[in-house]
């Protein structure tokens, strides 16, 4: 793999963003274009068109699946940072023994009740809801997107 640089930084997915979305945006201009140049066909235009549209809408909300998967995937990082800062060890075996909602729902305890709610996350099994009601000194998160 070559040296990465300010020109070579950008990720694009080229059969996505050179192929299928072009092909889309032009196949949905045309749709909308045939609905007034042909007037008999009119319906099956407008259907043409809705199917385009939805075709589009599938790829832009696969964006924001993918966006959501790396939001979740920082926020194991960072409790597993914060696990290593706390207990000075790895956490692969107890992120492995929570659910994403416990670890999401550890984000907002502060130090001092981390490792209370952590201890009652893995041996009572408090939901992610359950661990957030029992924080007492709530830890803002002004970074969420």
């Amino acid at each position: 793999m070559k040296q990465q640089n300010y020109n070579n930084h950008r990720k694009f997915y080229p059969p996505h963003h050179f192929i299928y979305l072009p092909i889309l945006i032009i196949l949905e201009i045309l749709g909308i274009y045939k609905i007034w140049d042909d007037p008999e066909h009119k319906l099956s235009w407008i259907l043409f068109s809705i199917v385009i549209f939805l075709l589009f809408y599938l790829a832009f909300m696969t964006r924001q699946h993918y966006a959501l998967g790396l939001q979740n995937r920082l926020v194991i990082l960072e409790f597993k940072q914060r696990y290593f800062e706390i207990f000075n060890k790895r956490s692969d075996e107890t992120v492995e023994k929570l659910k994403f909602d416990q670890i999401a729902a550890l984000r907002f305890a502060h130090d001092d009740e981390f490792k209370e709610l952590l201890y009652k996350a893995l041996h009572e099994k408090l939901s992610g809801d359950e661990i957030k009601k029992s924080i007492r000194n709530w830890r803002a998160d002004r970074l969420r997107i």
